[in-house]
This record gives C-alpha cells, sequence and structure tokens, in this order.
C-alpha cells in the first residue's frame, strides 16, 4: 500500500466530509446551550427565592453605592447555603450529562470515521472487520477526564492559596505571590492537559479496536512510542492551526471593539459573540481532524521495513579475497583453490 500522511488525511478529511465537523459542532454546541439554559434558569429561580421588603426597594432606588450594598446585603442574608447547595447539585447533575453526552458524541464520531476511511484506502485489509467495543469504556474515560478537570481546580485554588501564604498585610510580597502562583497553574495545567490528551486519545483504541479503558490507555502510551514521529507532526499542524485561527479571530474582534464609542452596545457585542461563535466552529472543525489524523495513523500499517537492511551479510563479505576476486578480471571465482569445498579424491 501506498504511504499516506496521517496529517493531510485528518485536514482532507474536514474538508471534503465537513458533516464530521457540523456533527461535532452539533453535540457540543447542544450540550453547551442545554447547561447554559440551565444555570440560567436555576439563577432566577434562586433569585425569586430572594425576600426584598419594601425597606430594601426604597435604598436600592436611593442611587446611593452606601445604601445599595446595605440593601443588597440584607437581601443576600442567609442565602449562601441555599447557593452552595443549588451549585453542587447543579454541578454533579452537569458532570454526570457530560459524561454522557461526551461518550455517546466520540463514539458516533469515532464510528464514522472508521467507516469513512476503507473508502479513502487507508485502512489496512487486515483492520477492516468490524470490532465490538463497550459503551462503558468511554463512559470510564470521560469519567476520568472529569476527576483530572476536577484535580485541576483543586491545584488552581492550592496555587492560589500557597501565593497567599508569601504575601501578608504585614509584609507584602505580590511579586513573590504572583510568580508563585503562575508557576504552579501552569504545573498543574501542563499535567492537566497531557493527562486529558492521553485520555482523549485512548478513546480511538476503545471504538476501533475494542479494548477495555486500561488497555486502551496503555495502547495510546504505546502509539506515542512506536510512532512518535507522526504522532507529533500532526498534532503540531493542527496545533500551529488552531493557535492561527485564535489569533485571526483575535484581531478580527477588535475592529467592533475599537468602534464601542460609535456604534451601540448591541451590534459590538453581537459582533464580538459572532466571532467568537466562527472561531470556536473553526476549532471543532480541527479538533475532528487532528482526531481523523491519529485514527490515521492508528489504522495505517506501519512503514514496511527495507529488505536491503534486513538482509543479512555475505560471509566473506568485507575481505580482502571477496573484493579481489571481484575486482580482478585475471582470476577465475570457479577454480577449486578458491572454493570452499574439498577437493574430491
Amino acid at each position: 500500500m501506498k504511504s499516506r500522511s496521517p496529517t493531510l488525511e485528518g485536514f482532507r478529511t474536514i474538508l471534503h466530509r465537513p458533516s464530521f465537523g457540523l456533527a461535532e459542532i452539533t453535540w457540543r454546541w447542544s450540550f453547551g446551550a442545554a447547561a447554559g439554559l440551565l444555570l440560567m434558569f436555576s439563577f432566577f429561580e434562586y433569585l425569586d427565592t430572594l425576600p426584598v421588603s419594601k425597606g430594601d426597594l426604597f435604598l436600592l432606588r436611593t442611587n446611593q453605592p452606601i445604601l445599595i450594598s446595605r440593601a443588597a446585603l440584607h437581601i443576600f442574608r442567609g442565602s449562601g447555603f441555599r447557593v452552595v447547595e443549588t451549585a453542587i447539585i447543579l454541578a454533579l447533575t452537569l458532570a454526570a450529562a457530560w459524561v454522557v453526552v461526551a461518550s455517546l458524541g466520540r463514539a458516533a464520531t469515532i464510528s464514522a470515521l472508521l467507516a469513512h476511511f476503507p473508502e479513502c484506502d487507508v485502512t489496512a485489509p487486515e483492520r477492516k472487520e468490524k470490532k465490538q467495543w463497550r459503551l462503558r469504556s468511554l463512559f470510564a474515560l470521560n469519567f476520568f477526564r472529569l476527576g483530572a478537570t476536577l484535580a485541576a481546580v483543586v491545584g488552581y485554588v492550592a496555587a492560589v492559596l500557597l501565593g497567599s501564604t508569601v504575601s501578608s498585610p504585614t509584609d507584602p510580597a505580590p511579586g513573590s505571590a504572583l510568580l508563585i502562583i503562575l508557576t504552579v497553574a501552569m504545573l498543574v495545567w501542563f499535567a492537566w492537559s497531557t493527562l486529558n490528551w492521553f485520555l482523549s486519545l485512548a478513546a480511538i483504541f476503545v471504538v476501533a479496536q475494542g479494548e477495555d479503558t486500561f488497555s486502551a490507555i496503555a495502547s495510546a502510551v504505546d502509539l506515542c512510542r512506536t510512532r512518535a514521529a507522526s504522532v507529533f507532526v500532526a498534532g503540531t499542524w493542527f496545533g500551529l492551526a488552531h493557535l492561527t485561527a485564535f489569533a485571526v479571530a483575535s484581531s478580527v474582534a477588535a475592529f467592533p471593539l475599537a468602534f464601542a464609542t460609535v456604534l451601540p452596545a448591541g451590534v459590538v457585542l453581537g459582533g464580538v459573540l459572532l466571532v467568537t461563535l466562527l472561531y470556536l466552529a473553526i476549532a471543532d472543525f480541527l479538533y475532528v481532524g487532528r482526531l481523523a489524523a491519529y485514527l490515521a495513523i492508528v489504522e495505517m500499517p506501519e512503514p514496511p521495513v527495507s529488505a536491503e537492511t534486513t538482509q543479512p551479510p555475505s560471509p566473506h563479505a568485507g575481505t580482502d579475497v571477496d573484493v579481489w576476486t571481484q575486482s580482478s578480471p585475471a582470476v577465475d571465482a570457479t577454480e577449486l583453490i578458491l572454493s570452499d569445498n574439498p577437493v574430491s579424491s
């Protein structure tokens, strides 16, 4: 089979089959919209439970910051427990919903890519048979991703607390505190992003090869060990494309912000929102392309080893007799004196 570039296969997939990217956008944005509506609905329901007296309304209408703050303290007094309770319930509900939706969406995307690759002659012939896989393995991988995200949040909180210990009102050291916070936050982000990347890559082996959770993680690590160059090249090119899209979106979003004093606020916010949505859509397309490139690396056979490099050397290769007999036309190689066979009597 002719060797093909997995990175080009990833870009070719999102260009020739945009339905994959649209499907990724559909399930991601649907969950985001549902989560946003749920949070907004919970927020308004929480506001309806707050008691507002006539005195509080009078203080709010005075337009005096001190009186307004006193009214707000009186309104929100005793509601902290309800806020914490609501936040915990929403977090658990959204986390469980994300595990289910992300598992189903990733299974659908990888299954569609697996069905697309044989049409492009990417999949090796011996790998075209249908593999049995279990959805609970994807549930476990996304549950681990959720746990890693929670651990990262705890790490960020720990970074802030650790930085606050070196700076006090009596001995302020804001520079040292900021340095500690940024250093710990960068280490936490690097650990989280690496673990999240491996768990995302492991989903390919669950759907494509029917492996369980821990076997898929081990296969992802083994892929990075055996095909490190291909994985690095694919990740680098798609990372550069994502960085370029972010830079372009940031530059375009600066135009409506530059006319914020001239244009209405609704127009400015609408322009920024439109640019943000376009950037998020491009990011989802690039994510599907990178996933297709990784899947192509897994499905493509490894490059064959040249027969010239595996052929054992001749017993007399490199000897003076071999070189001399090949270069001298006056010597007959069939002479018995140059043969290893004994002379028959």
